[in-house]
């Protein structure tokens, strides 16, 4: 299998349904927004994309298996699964504000092995496959050099269902607030890995994930010499709905930090 060529028809893929997510944009009204759930939100452009990328990453690779979050996952146990937001940032996307993004990423067995973030407004596409480096519209991106907390730039995402660890969480906040450059809520976990990958953010942590927010991110941060955990510093990141992500260097520190406070 071509590891590579498979990840450029699926960045082809990504750009569009990106493409047609931007288009739609413009249609949306207060009528066509649905309700999922408390702050959790769907449109027609979501199920429509989402229809899309599976139709689409179907003909890429026959007979895989799919993870994705409007309601068209299958597991029958093949050995490759794509694992797919098809728009990841919906709340930003039906008030008009960037940024919002496509999130993709093949599993092989129990390794990830492809990851795609396109994020669509800023046309910007991250990516990584096995053994490659990672790259933003095909110039290479690593991980910043930073090498404390108090040099760092965090980003978070703020919970919108569980809130059992509001509490610790609120005290995160406040500690990144009065001891790093500063916390950021963008509002798309995907954009916030991809931005850690190549060095916008020192760090991200948030709870309350599911695989299609973070598999594509977490992989493409790996590959651009990042580290992945999750709050407790294990690795069960991808299903256990937390995530610690930071360059090498702020990793330790950052890591017993989220560790001390939001242990339970």
């Amino acid at each position: 299998m071509d590891i590579q060529h498979i990840c450029n028809q699926t960045i082809e893929l990504s750009k569009i349904v990106g493409n047609f997510i931007r288009i739609e944009k413009a249609k949306i009204t207060e009528e066509i927004i649905e309700s999922k759930g408390i702050h959790n939100y769907v449109t027609y452009v979501d199920k429509t994309a989402e229809r899309m990328l599976v139709d689409g990453l179907k003909t890429i690779l026959p007979e895989s298996d799919f993870i994705v979050e409007e309601g068209t996952s299958n597991e029958n146990g093949a050995e490759y699964t794509w694992i797919v937001d098809p728009l990841d940032g919906t709340t930003n996307f039906i008030h008009g504000l960037p940024p919002f993004a496509i999130s993709i990423a093949l599993r092989r067995k129990d390794k990830i092995i492809i990851g795609i973030i396109y994020e669509i407004i800023a046309d910007e596409c991250f990516y990584a496959y096995e053994n490659s480096k990672a790259y933003l519209n095909g110039k290479e991106i690593k991980v910043s050099t930073r090498e404390k907390v108090s040099d760092s730039l965090i980003a978070t995402g703020f919970p919108y269902y569980d809130y059992g660890q509001l509490p610790q969480f609120m005290k995160t906040l406040e500690f990144f607030m009065r001891n790093s450059h500063g916390i950021r809520r963008i509002g798309s976990a995907a954009t916030d890995l991809a931005y850690v990958a190549c060095g916008r953010f020192e760090a991200f942590y948030e709870y309350g994930l599911s695989p299609w927010d973070v598999a594509a991110g977490a992989f493409i941060v790996e590959q651009a010499g990042g580290k992945v955990c999750d709050f407790s510093g294990k690795t069960d990141w991808l299903f256990g709905k937390e995530i610690i992500s930071s360059n090498n260097l702020v990793f330790n520190e950052f890591k017993e930090i989220i560790n001390n406070f939001m242990k339970i």
